[in-house]
């Protein structure tokens, strides 16, 4: 019996606040934008065994509709109450595993138009790896290594003697980069989470892990695209 089936849980909503359209405008001469980008990468993955895009916005889900013929996409309508901008996280995480039942859930967003199909296939093997290790849950981040500091002017990562010590011994920090993240199911209800008590800490690289949040984001991911994808 196989006990790793894996769903990818791609949510939209409507009413971007900080960039208008973001998840349908064109984007690097991609007319369906970002949804278009990030349903294509995933139907190019070999270790996901269903899609479900969740969605209240119709523009989404025309563009994801003309992917449909490959039976690993479903496309479930979001209810309104879990695509407003007061929605607790919480309850959407709640809501994830009553509408799938595989054995693991990667949740991942179309506002990270690096991490392809090769980034969650990798992410996915490691995360099968580190179960067997003791680890729970696997979590993509971005390791930071620079001089970070309190409201106090603190440095707050520096556990050596020096006031300034070279930015190679700080303690690195990390920041979830909202790549992907990966459990089982039966810890979103156990936990009412997305990671768990051990999650690993997936380290990416600034490129893949690089997400689009503001407008000038945006415009760099589209400049990065057409660089490294359209020459």
């Amino acid at each position: 019996m196989n006990n790793n089936k894996i769903t990818f849980y791609l949510p939209t909503r409507k009413g971007s606040e900080r960039v208008k359209n973001k998840n349908t405008r064109p984007f690097a001469d991609i007319e369906g934008g970002l949804v278009e980008n990030k349903v294509k990468q995933l139907l190019t993955t070999k270790l996901i065994d269903e899609i479900i895009f969740s969605s209240n916005d119709e523009t989404c889900i025309a563009i994801a509709e003309k992917y449909k013929k490959d039976s690993r996409l479903k496309i479930i309508p979001r209810p309104e109450g879990l695509c407003l901008s007061s929605t607790n996280l919480q309850d959407l995480i709640c809501y994830v595993p009553t509408i799938t039942d595989a054995d693991h859930i990667l949740w991942g967003h179309v506002t990270t138009p690096f991490t392809d199909a090769i980034q969650y296939d990798t992410g996915i093997k490691l995360y099968l790896e580190k179960l067997n290790e003791g680890y729970d849950s696997l979590v993509g981040v971005t390791e930071i290594k620079n001089f970070l500091l309190s409201k106090t002017g603190k440095l707050i990562n520096n556990n050596t003697s020096l006031l300034w010590p070279r930015t190679q011994d700080l303690d690195p920090l990390y920041e979830i980069n909202h790549t992907m993240f990966l459990a089982k199911r039966e810890l979103y209800i156990k936990y009412k989470n997305r990671i768990g008590q051990k999650p690993f800490l997936h380290i990416m690289d600034k490129i893949h892990s690089f997400d689009i949040d503001w407008p000038e984001d945006f415009t760099t991911a589209e400049i990065m695209y057409m660089n490294l994808y359209k020459k």
